[in-house]
């Protein structure tokens, strides 16, 4: 079993959660509270329940999944349903499943009497390797991604391989594009090799070594003041289409394909700025665009993402902010692109359809 130690707590690597039941026991809690979806309900609840049969008082709380139900209304219906199960100050939320159910159960434990226990067991690719650790809780409003949250660390996160074996290629893919950018900023083997990787067999190597890059990046920087900004390459460009997708699209982008995009066009404001090299911008533009598909962004949409970015959390002083590479494996933050830059970036992404030359 591996194991890293984060902000004062554990991430376990453990396919069969050998270590949960024990440290549930340990804690003494009044009562134990477990998140879902539906999804996680039918196909990761029967593996929690295995790895903690001696642990019978506990609830179940199921909300729907897809990133368009992380808001404020779903957060009320968990906090109520909380309150119906008679849950104190001492019980402890355990979060079954992708972001959504990571971030949004993160903060309603945060946030419920001021605060309870909770664990996190991320259930996709997604989350394992990007919301698993750095104590980042949060919920959606209108569309701006993850604008009302706190950072409140859980007490511990598991991380079981098990997990994956339900997940489509696709949602393989989307939490792929987060251990392709923990490569990109910091580590250019890993870059090298995610494109050896076989999606459909992820090695465990890689997603402990992806979660390692994060840890050691939270761990310096808790709470985003200063490196910790660099984990958001490519997500200023991809949370904004992220959000327009999502109100405008019958199947819209999932995290990693508008990340994807975002690291394309981030990229190339990093050749802008004159550090990251023209070949190298080759070279990452090769590889995602034989990885993920493109997705069409008309010019007349650039105000409505304009919008989006202006109120991204990562702003300041009304200047929209980037973290922009020097070199693939090497990543500056606090980078601000003014719209002009940022539209010439959404030109050069539109340059790429190679569906029409």
């Amino acid at each position: 079993m591996q194991q890293i130690e984060s902000l004062g707590y554990k991430v376990y690597f453990e396919d069969d959660l050998a270590s949960l039941q024990s440290f549930i026991a340990d804690g003494g809690y009044s009562n134990v509270l477990i998140l879902v979806d539906i999804n996680t309900n039918d196909h990761c609840l029967p593996v929690l329940q295995a790895a903690i049969p001696e642990i019978v008082d506990y609830d179940i709380i199921e909300v729907d999944p897809g990133e368009e139900n992380k808001n404020i209304d779903y957060c009320i219906g968990i906090w109520k349903t909380m309150l119906d199960f008679g849950a104190d100050r001492k019980a402890l939320m355990i979060n079954l499943g992708g972001g959504v159910v990571t971030d949004m159960g993160g903060f309603a434990a945060s946030t419920y009497k001021r605060g309870i226990d909770f664990i996190q067991i991320p259930t996709t690719l997604l989350a394992q390797v990007d919301a698993s650790v750095g104590g980042k809780t949060g919920i959606d409003l209108d569309n701006f991604k993850n604008i009302i949250g706190t950072f409140t660390q859980p007490k511990a996160v598991f991380i079981s391989s098990k997990f994956l074996e339900s997940l489509d290629s696709r949602q393989l893919l989307s939490g792929f594009a987060e251990v392709i950018k923990h490569g990109l900023i910091q580590d250019k083997a890993l870059f090298q090799r995610c494109q050896q990787i076989n999606i459909e067999n992820i090695d465990k190597q890689v997603v402990y070594d992806s979660v390692m890059i994060k840890n050691n990046i939270v761990k310096e920087d808790p709470t985003e003041n200063n490196i910790r900004k660099i984990l958001n390459f490519g997500h200023t460009i991809g949370h904004a289409v992220e959000g327009y997708s999502l109100t405008h699209d019958q199947n819209p982008l999932l995290h990693g394909e508008a990340v994807a995009i975002g690291m394309l066009c981030e990229a190339y404001l990093s050749t802008q700025s004159g550090t990251l090299s023209m070949e190298e911008l080759k070279g990452i533009e090769q590889y995602l665009l034989r990885t993920y598909p493109y997705y069409t962004i008309a010019p007349s949409i650039d105000e409505e993402l304009f919008r989006l970015m202006r109120n991204d959390k990562k702003n300041e002083s009304n200047q929209i902010g980037f973290a922009l590479l020097n070199a693939i494996g090497d990543c500056a933050y606090n980078k601000y692109v003014d719209e002009a830059g940022i539209k010439a970036a959404l030109d050069y992404y539109r340059t790429l359809d190679i569906t029409n030359p």
